[in-house]
């Protein structure tokens, strides 16, 4: 599937300039609070937004343009990015603040990979991404549709989940519509549905996300599935040695229900999974253990999609390659991002865990 394999995010929140920033398959984000972490994966929720028509509403939600340019407009003129996909083409954009508050875009472009680059417009308030696709692939025929899927930015599927919300009103503990399953949303709201789904038509992995959820919860012994297809369900199960006794949502432990969420979204069927996934703070209410399996979990979901995580955990990190960490700091009122290497770390490596090593302050990434 399409990867990111470079990144360019100048003028963004605490992101001052980074330029061509390469990633990898799995990319795991440690830092101090503060130094940017979590402005790396806003910045990819802002283009989920932008490509969901949401912009000048997400805009406004978070304090409108002088909250999005590194330290407001007075320092910085615009906001501008560039995505290159490794086997697929090229998005860009730059965005200017408005007197009114918002952000517009001053230029917007797309170049498919064997291709010169075209220009989507400037001026507008609205990606004209999703448009510009929607007209090309009108005029195409089958044939030259699957070719321009291949070489088209994947964009639109660039997914950043958050389950940190389970709370008694956290939508994945509502009821929901049962065919509400065309993809696990990123904030686990049609799990139920979802998991139904994969029950009746992909078992295999539905049996493969219950086993997971069986190592880091012991009790648990499977999800309740009604048999009289309702128009609506809500997220139930039992315990093992009764099976006539559902319980709700309700009654697991925040750690179990995220732990769930994050089984069925890296365990799910290859051809659900989006290209391009993003986590922020999976760890949150996770046993040890439970974060060893989150681990290998990613490791597995990052062979044939890539990974964005941001984490402070030690035990997260001592389960990583060093070349899958970057290294988060704050220096001059910007973040800056490094990638580890097994070669800079040397010896330390025969001795200490990557936890421990952060812990130590030998990779960086701690309060300066």
């Amino acid at each position: 599937m399409p990867a990111i394999s470079k990144l360019t995010i100048a003028g963004y929140k605490s992101i001052r300039e980074l330029r061509e920033f390469e990633l990898r398959d799995l990319n795991v984000l440690i830092g101090a609070n503060g130094a940017g972490k979590s402005n790396f994966i806003g910045f990819f929720r802002m283009l989920a937004e932008m490509h969901g028509q949401r912009f000048q509403l997400h805009v406004q939600r978070e304090a409108g343009a002088d909250a999005f340019l590194h330290y407001g407009r007075k320092q910085t003129k615009e906001i501008e990015a560039t995505l290159d996909f490794d086997e697929s083409g090229t998005y860009a954009f730059a965005l200017v603040p408005t007197s009114e508050n918002r952000l517009i875009f001053a230029n917007e472009r797309v170049r498919h990979h064997g291709f010169e680059p075209v220009s989507l417009g400037a001026g507008h308030a609205e990606s004209a991404f999703a448009d510009y696709v929607r007209n090309v692939r009108a005029n195409l025929g089958p044939g030259e549709n699957d070719f321009f899927e291949r070489i088209n930015p994947p964009i639109d599927r660039v997914r950043v989940y958050h389950f940190h919300d389970t709370g008694e009103t956290a939508r994945v503990k509502q009821i929901q519509q049962s065919n509400d399953t065309l993809r696990l949303k990123p904030d686990a709201s049609n799990l139920a549905p979802f998991l139904r789904m994969l029950r009746e038509e992909h078992e295999a992995y539905y049996r493969m996300i219950v086993d997971s959820i069986r190592l880091v919860a012991p009790f648990f012994d499977d999800f309740v599935h009604r048999e009289d297809n309702p128009p609506t369900v809500e997220l139930e199960w039992t315990e093992k040695g009764d099976p006539d006794t559902p319980f709700k949502a309700h009654v697991l432990s925040d750690g179990t229900l995220r732990f769930i969420c994050l089984a069925t979204l890296l365990q799910q069927p290859w051809e659900l999974m989006p290209p391009i996934i993003l986590l922020d703070e999976p760890e949150l209410g996770l046993h040890p253990f439970a974060i060893n399996m989150l681990a290998s979990l990613l490791k597995r979901a990052s062979e044939r999609r890539q990974l964005i995580v941001a984490t402070q955990s030690m035990q997260l990190l001592s389960c990583l390659a060093p070349e899958d960490v970057v290294v988060v700091d704050r220096k001059d009122n910007a973040s800056t991002f490094r990638r580890l290497s097994e070669t800079e770390l040397g010896s330390w490596l025969d001795e200490y865990s990557l936890g421990e090593l952060w812990e130590m302050n030998v990779l960086g990434g701690r309060p300066a």
